[in-house]
């Protein structure tokens, strides 16, 4: 599996196209035939402002032979989806922040993945993961899965660190999502 790219972000949107679709090609034509091929949109590749930034309007054309494009958004819960707060909007705000997405991957044929997600130890974002995870399960047609954001021993004391066996995503909220593994 690739990823071409993390997270553009105030790009000109055909230059967004033009990188993802020479990133395939370049697989490609380096004898990676098969792979699932992860693109990222502009704007962070945001989930829910994948069809109100340019992202919907000009990633569904990007083409790939061995047709294993999976469009990869990420998505928090926090006021601004940014992923910097413990708080959350609401409990209901995983599951509205990815309908447009799931929408536009359905209506065009496609596959997604959340490639990063995370939220704050607490119930109302614990509620969000879990209406997001839920919305996913009920839509496996079009998304392949979701990433937690947050692993790895050089994040210290990180708010959504999911490291074993002390990060406070390990300990308090992925034993409430081990319904969705």
């Amino acid at each position: 599996m690739f990823d071409t790219n993390n997270e553009y972000h105030d790009m000109d949107q055909r230059l967004v196209v033009d990188l993802n679709q020479a990133a395939i090609d370049g697989i490609r034509a380096a004898g990676a035939t098969m792979q699932a091929i992860l693109v990222e949109g502009n704007s962070y590749t945001g989930a829910w402002t994948w069809t109100t930034c340019g992202n919907g309007d000009t990633l569904g054309g990007l083409t790939d032979p061995a047709y294993t494009i999976i469009y990869e958004m990420h998505q928090y819960f926090d006021h601004d989806g940014s992923g910097t707060h413990r708080d959350c909007v609401s409990p209901t705000i995983g599951a509205e922040r990815i309908a447009a997405a799931t929408k536009w991957l359905r209506d065009h044929g496609k596959k997604g993945i959340i490639g990063e997600f995370a939220g704050g130890d607490n119930p109302i974002c614990v509620s969000g993961v879990e209406g997001m995870l839920s919305t996913m399960a009920q839509n496996a047609d079009v998304w392949t899965g979701a990433l937690w954001w947050g692993g790895g021993p050089m994040w210290g004391e990180y708010m959504f660190l999911i490291e074993p066996s002390h990060g406070v995503a390990y300990t308090n909220i992925l034993p409430k999502l081990k319904k969705f593994l």
